[in-house]
């Protein structure tokens, strides 16, 4: 597995389903500026991945609140995507879902984030925070049949802002608003008291 943390997110230009409508030349870089979490799933109209999908739905306005965007991204076409979008969520489908789906048909996207399974062909369950510059800050990748917990994703981004904003990091099981520390053996010592 390639460590991408530290390193510029590769950048890409692909079509994507955004807003119900085809967005050809999507990209990555588009959203410099802004926090991103770009999130791989293995594929449309499976099991795992629309309660995944809805699981980000639900807290796509808390990311928003974060100045972040939620992409996801398979290696179905945008077709594929759009019929899933058109889908009762009752039925297996992800109606009601707004952000944007990218389509990695090519499978380029997913073997330069290395979450690729080269035997399958499908992406493992990556998930990737990109700070504003473009830098990617946090990654976790996930086998097939274990969903993630948005809930942290938000948890993270809100670490990443804290540590930006403060200068100060943030220990174990941080939440927002709870104590953090400075980064010396002083702010250890003050912490543990």
């Amino acid at each position: 597995m390639t460590v991408l943390v530290g390193k510029q997110a590769p950048d890409f230009a692909a079509t994507a389903v955004v807003n119900g409508d085809f967005k050809e030349n999507f990209k990555l870089s588009d959203h410099r500026g802004k926090y991103v979490l770009l999130f791989f799933y293995p594929l449309d109209f499976t099991f795992v991945c629309p309660t995944e999908l809805h699981a980000f739905q639900e807290k796509l306005e808390d990311f928003k609140k974060l100045n972040c965007e939620v992409i996801g991204c398979s290696i179905d076409s945008q077709f594929s995507h759009l019929a899933w979008l058109n889908t009762k969520k009752e039925d297996g489908g992800i109606e009601g879902v707004n952000y944007p789906l990218v389509a990695d048909i090519n499978k380029t996207i997913a073997r330069d984030y290395d979450v690729l399974i080269p035997n399958d062909g499908i992406a493992l369950r990556g998930a990737f925070l990109i700070d504003k510059e473009g830098v990617v800050k946090h990654q976790t990748i996930n086998d097939l049949p274990l969903g993630r917990n948005v809930d942290e994703y938000i948890r993270l981004l809100e670490a990443l802002q804290f540590t930006e904003e403060h200068g100060e990091v943030c220990p174990a099981n941080w939440k927002k608003g709870e104590k953090s520390m400075k980064p010396t053996q002083a702010g250890l010592k003050s912490y543990f008291k």
